[in-house]
């Protein structure tokens, strides 16, 4: 177990990392810090661009684990076919939970209560007086019931909403009631009054969000996104924003960032925050642990946490 382990954080400022392995700090700059022939475990550098994030992968002909300090994979899968067969892809369970769950309510309580037009009232001098929707007795779906939307549902619950409704790939039951499989998903919309996205960016999810999906929902529905850009069809929520028939909070966009004459800045109706869910006070502490706990795992040699796949490995 002396082969490398890449890291995107400085590995002194990380306390508990197991002896054995060379430590090697890079977080995206343009040299690498050693062979990447020589490493066997790379930590991906966090809110990196995805072919900064590759760049090294079709070098790293030893690698044995691929670690992502996110929760989607997405950024690393054009990367995964260089690898050789029997490498572990673990993503960031557990790390972006909270703070993910604590914007998408800020972002649904800010749209239904109208916070962005308070704020442009404010620097009017200006008293915006109004009624405004509430959360409480709001029907909810979550689209994408992983830790995330379970996070998610655990922040709901105080503000007394009258269901919540879950959707993952597949059907299950929970301790909170039952998963809606993806085939529900069209008799579900047009129930709720809070659409949430927090879904894997995949080919299943590409595009879910589009026409069909969107003119189900009810009228005076808000969507939130805090899933991948992809997901949503720009064009199609552009369509419906501008009859003003629903509303949306997006955390992340297609194209992200939007250029600056995009029409997603201007539609009417839409709160855009820049792909903020993770990046927060609580990511580091959280990053830190898990990746001490998966290099004691590995030099230990035992099972990691959080594979998503292992490459070569049969789909059937």
């Amino acid at each position: 177990m002396t082969a490398d382990v890449w890291l995107p954080i400085p590995p002194d400022e990380i306390d508990g990392l197991p002896e054995g392995p060379d430590y090697r700090f890079w977080n995206g700059g343009d040299d690498f810090p050693a062979d990447p022939a020589d490493c066997a475990f790379y930590v991906v550098p966090y809110m990196k661009p995805s072919p900064l994030c590759v760049r090294p992968m079709g070098r790293m002909s030893n690698v044995r684990v691929v670690q992502t300090l996110s929760a989607g994979i997405d950024h690393v899968e054009p990367g995964l076919g260089h690898l050789p067969a029997g490498v572990r892809l673990c993503n960031a369970r557990g790390v972006h939970e909270a703070s993910t769950g604590e914007l998408t309510l800020a972002l649904i309580l800010a749209s239904l209560r109208g916070i962005p037009d308070f704020v442009r009232a404010q620097d009017r001098g200006e008293w915006l007086g109004g009624f405004r929707p509430a959360l409480a007795d709001k029907n909810v779906l979550i689209v994408g019931y992983g830790s995330i939307g379970e996070a998610i549902e655990d922040r709901l619950v105080p503000f007394e909403v009258a269901r919540v409704a879950r959707v993952a790939r597949s059907e299950r039951t929970t301790a909170r009631g039952p998963v809606h499989p993806l085939t529900e998903l069209p008799a579900l919309l047009p129930e709720a009054d809070v659409v949430i996205l927090s879904t894997p960016l995949n080919e299943s999810t590409r595009g879910l969000a589009g026409a069909d999906f969107l003119s189900r929902m009810k009228d005076g529905a808000l969507l939130v996104n805090v899933a991948r850009g992809p997901v949503v069809d720009t064009k199609a929520l552009l369509a419906e924003l501008e009859t003003g028939r629903i509303t949306a909070a997006l955390d992340v966009t297609d194209p992200e960032p939007p250029g600056r004459e995009h029409p997603l800045w201007r539609a009417p109706g839409v709160l855009i925050s820049p792909h903020v869910g993770g990046p927060t006070s609580a990511f580091l502490p959280r990053a830190k642990r898990l990746l001490v706990d998966q290099l004691n795992r590995y030099v230990n040699r035992e099972p990691l946490r959080n594979v998503i796949l292992t490459t070569g490995a049969s789909t059937d």
